[in-house]
This record gives C-alpha cells, sequence and structure tokens, in this order.
C-alpha cells in the first residue's frame, strides 16, 4: 500500500493541518492501492499563501530563466517515465502500454509545444504604426487555481502548469482525488527541477473541499478547471463574486460525420478512436452519423470492430482497453446502455454487464447502438464510457444540423475525400475543434470548445496567454526599452 499523505506547499512536502485518510481505489481490481489526505482550509491557505510569496520574485525572473528551469521538469520526467505510467496505469485504470505510449507522453509533447510558443510571445508589444508610442504589455495575473481531472491527468496537469508557470503565476494544484500519484511525482519532478519554493504547490483534496476553498479565495486571481460541465456552472458562479478569470474545459458530445466517400479506414479509426482510454475523453467521436446509402455496412463494420476490442487488466501488456475509474462511473455507464435499450437503440456490440471473463474490476463492453434517433438520451447527454451511437442521415444540410443540435461543441469529425465539403463543414460545424479523416490537431495547436464545453484554449500560444493580462501604455519610448 503506497501512503502519500503530505501535500508540497512552499517547496517543501508537509503533513496535513487535519488528518482526513482518502483511499486510491485501483480499478482493475477494486481494492485500494494508495492513501493520500484530503485537504482542509487550513492547508489551501497555507498553499496559496507561499504561492502569493513567490509570485513578485517568479514573476520578475527572465522569461529565457523561467523556460530553463521549467524545461528541467523534462529531464525528471525521462528519468522517471515507467514509474509515472505506473502509477497513471494503477490510479486511472488506463493499459500499461497505453500509459506509456500515450498517457504519460502528455507532458513532454505539451512542454515542448509550450516552450517553442514562449519563444515567440513579446512581453512589450507596439500596437501600430498608426499610433507611436503606445505598446501593449503582457504579465502574468497573479496566484492561479488548477484543477484537474482524472482521465487524461498528466495531460491536464501539463496543458495548466506548465503555461502558468513560463507566464509567470504561481499555482496551487488540486488534482483528482481518484487519480493523484501521478499529480505527486509531478510535483517532485517541480522540485528537482529547482523551480522555486512556493510557485508550484499541491493540496490533494476533493470538489467540495479545496476546489471550492481555491475557487472563493480571495489571493487567487484565476482558476483552470477541465471537468464536467455541471462542475463548471458552479465554479464559474462561486467564482463570481471575488471576479476571477475562469478557464473552463467542460464535457463533449462529439459529432462524427461519415460520408460515402470516405476512406476504407474510416469506420474503423473512429471506433477505436471512441473506445480509446475505454471511452473516458470528453473529446471521443461519440455519435457516428453515417450517409445512408452506406449506413448498414458501416454498422457491419462498427460492430465487427468493436466486438475485436480486448478488454483487460490495466497491468497487462497489450493493446486492449482496460477498465473505467471507479463503481460510480460503471454504474452510470450500465444505465446508459439500458436506457439506450428503453429507448429502442439497436444494439450491435456490447451490452450492459461485466464482460464474461471478469466477475470483479470496473469493465464495460465496448458497446454500439445503431438506429439512434436525434433527442434520445444516448444521443444527448455525455456518457464518458465506450458506447457509441450511430445515427444515419440523407444530406449535408441534415448531418450539420444534428451534429450542431447539442449544448455541447468541443471537437467535431469529417470524413470525406471530397476536399470542397471538408472545408465547407470544418466551418459550419459547431465546435472548438474539428479533426478530419483522422488527422490529428498540428503542434502548437489549442484544445477548447464552445458552449457548454467551456471556452478554454490550452495549449501552444493560446494556452499561455491564458495566463497573462495585458495592459495599454501610452508614450511608451521603444528606443530606451531597446537599449
Amino acid at each position: 500500500m503506497i501512503e502519500k499523505r503530505e501535500f508540497y506547499i512552499g517547496g517543501a512536502w508537509v503533513p496535513p493541518s487535519v488528518a482526513r485518510d482518502h483511499a486510491v481505489i485501483n480499478p482493475t481490481t477494486e481494492e485500494p492501492c494508495a492513501v493520500i489526505s484530503l485537504g482542509d482550509k487550513a492547508d489551501t491557505d497555507a498553499a496559496v499563501a507561499a504561492a502569493k510569496a513567490a509570485f513578485p520574485g517568479w514573476a520578475a525572473t527572465p522569461p529565457k530563466e523561467r523556460a530553463r528551469l521549467v524545461a528541467g521538469i523534462l529531464v525528471q520526467y525521462e528519468r522517471r517515465l515507467q514509474e509515472f505510467a505506473e502509477a497513471i496505469s494503477m490510479e486511472m485504470g488506463a493499459p500499461i502500454d497505453f500509459a506509456l505510449a500515450e498517457q504519460a507522453p502528455c507532458l513532454p509533447w505539451h512542454t515542448t509545444n509550450f516552450l517553442k510558443a514562449f519563444e515567440e510571445i513579446e512581453w512589450v508589444r507596439p500596437l501600430g504604426d498608426h499610433a507611436p508610442g503606445a505598446a501593449v504589455a503582457m504579465e502574468p495575473i497573479g496566484v492561479v487555481g488548477l484543477i484537474t481531472p482524472w482521465n487524461w491527468p498528466v495531460n491536464q496537469i501539463a496543458l495548466k502548469a506548465i503555461p502558468a508557470m513560463l507566464a509567470g503565476c504561481t499555482c496551487v494544484l488540486k488534482p483528482s482525488e481518484e487519480a493523484p500519484l501521478n499529480a505527486m511525482l509531478f510535483a517532485e519532478f517541480c522540485h528537482d527541477a529547482g523551480i522555486p519554493a512556493g510557485v508550484f504547490n499541491l493540496v490533494n483534496g476533493d470538489g467540495a473541499g479545496v476546489g471550492s476553498q481555491l475557487t472563493t479565495h480571495p489571493d487567487v486571481e484565476a482558476i483552470s478547471f477541465t471537468g464536467s460541465t455541471r462542475a463548471g456552472i458552479a465554479i464559474s458562479k462561486a467564482a463570481a463574486d471575488s471576479l476571477k478569470r475562469v478557464m473552463l474545459e467542460l464535457g463533449g458530445k462529439g459529432a462524427n460525420l461519415v460520408f460515402a466517400d470516405a476512406d476504407d479506414k474510416a469506420i474503423e479509426r473512429s471506433v477505436r478512436r471512441m473506445m480509446e482510454n475505454s471511452g473516458q475523453s470528453c473529446n471521443a467521436p461519440s455519435r457516428m452519423l453515417v450517409e445512408r446509402s452506406i449506413y448498414e455496412d458501416a454498422v457491419e463494420k462498427a460492430a465487427a470492430v468493436a466486438n475485436s476490442i480486448k478488454v483487460g487488466p490495466a497491468g497487462s501488456p497489450g493493446d486492449h482497453i482496460g477498465p473505467v475509474v471507479n463503481k460510480s462511473q460503471w454504474e452510470k455507464i450500465q444505465g446508459y446502455i439500458h436506457k439506450g435499450i428503453e429507448e429502442g437503440g439497436r444494439l450491435v456490440a456490447g451490452g450492459p454487464g461485466l464482460p464474461e471473463e471478469f466477475n470483479r474490476g470496473f469493465y464495460v463492453k465496448p458497446t454500439i447502438f445503431a438506429d439512434v434517433k436525434p433527442g434520445m438520451t444516448i444521443e444527448k447527454e455525455e456518457i464518458f464510457g465506450p458506447v457509441m451511437a450511430m445515427i444515419p442521415f440523407d444530406s449535408e444540410e441534415e448531418a450539420l444540423t444534428i451534429a450542431n443540435d447539442t449544448v455541447y461543441g468541443l471537437t467535431n469529425y469529417v470524413q470525406t475525400t471530397d476536399a470542397e465539403r471538408a472545408n465547407r463543414l470544418s466551418l459550419k460545424l459547431k465546435a472548438g475543434m474539428i479533426e478530419m479523416n483522422g488527422k490529428s490537431r498540428g503542434a502548437g495547436s489549442f484544445f477548447g470548445g464552445v458552449k457548454q464545453s467551456g471556452r478554454a484554449r490550452e495549449g501552444g500560444v493560446w494556452g499561455i496567454e491564458e495566463f497573462l493580462e495585458s495592459k495599454a501604455i501610452s508614450g511608451y519610448d521603444f528606443s530606451i526599452a531597446a537599449e
């Protein structure tokens, strides 16, 4: 049993002010794998105070020096990659090969992209030739609270803590209590990289405790949150009293438009993308809209792919998917599967209950419903599990209407070899991100949505600027500043 009860505050690991043990459950075994502490208000206050004290010095640190120190985190990551991936696998159920290949590498991927974008930031920039002496200065916002989820834990830490520190902000991280071990290792990376005391702090806790305390704390200037839309709304309301900047990355219900001229691999890659990470991705292509002329063939292919995907223990090597994170999530997904059957969806793969070979572990069968009608529960609500809905359409206009008829707007997908159609749809689909024909977003692009998916822009220069304030200056002498 791993025991990690301390918090990282002011450059040191310190005991909690009040003993509040919390068991971290391994979703493969349903048994505790670690014990952490849940923070109290005194712990949150101490972490914010440490961040506030460190802010003036860190903000005044030359950008090149901040970049050098942050880049040192990658050295620590490389030294402890295996340990890092094993922690992720154990606490949230990602198969170990997937944790090594996809989950853990989110840290170097985003950090490298941020460091490249950071080189291009102009800290004091002229307004334009039309306004001599007019300048805009970019300055760190201050102490920021970072609240991250369990599904892609390192990904979200990297998308928040790295740009915050580069920008000159100091931060307090509250990782998910479901998957805190990787975050505590990240804190060790920061410490061993020489990040100054108080620049990065970590307090474990739940949303009602440490999460709410950060959101309402008068010395926290901004909150960056990734999680459910319901929680994001609550955070926005709570932060309003202190007029904090709030950056939200929330849920999704991605539409994947598959046309008759899509390439031969479109169905397979779409299903595998949906089932990746056991469906626990807010940008999963969970609604597959298929042109009617190829619909039945697509249903047959999709079912075959889903049935070929293996489910297995997180600790075992292989390309299988693992369990979902906890019992509550498993039960929620089962409820959606039963609802899909009740509302008339045609179950073509998977279904309710554990896979036959398991009697424990929070495993969900890769599940596909065909003949789903717009408005059905499984078409409207985010399931956050390996469950996909297939819907036929007759025209591009109908597909666009169905795709946009959602409260969410994170990622939509297009599968067509018609370049004009692809371009046209990319501009008409209401989402923060559009991925076409299996092509991933470019390095340095942002991640973020619209509508109830939140409007954060995480990644690249946009992700750094989320943590900067702009200041308009008149009468600035650029010739002196350049000397």
